[in-house]
């Protein structure tokens, strides 16, 4: 899922060697933190956060699909 997410989120960005995607598993989800570099935040939430809300879905569809854990996408601006 991790690689799902950088593949996806580097083609939006302009620093795509600053995509980071860290994994914290709890007892009932699954946390997905995405680090972007400076100035790349507002591409990945996309105009009126379409670009962050569809990632979303497509997360939580795939990890249901598995059978997995809830699943959460946080995007983390440095």
């Amino acid at each position: 899922m991790q690689e799902f997410i950088e593949s996806v989120v580097k083609h939006l960005v302009d620093k795509p060697e600053e995509v980071h995607v860290n994994s914290v598993e709890t007892e009932q989800r699954m946390i997905y933190e995405l680090v972007v570099g400076k100035g790349d935040y507002g591409k990945v939430i996309g105009k009126r956060g379409r670009n962050i809300s569809a990632l979303r879905t497509l997360v939580f569809a795939i990890n249901a699909k598995r059978g997995g854990k809830r699943a959460r996408l946080d995007v983390i601006d440095q």
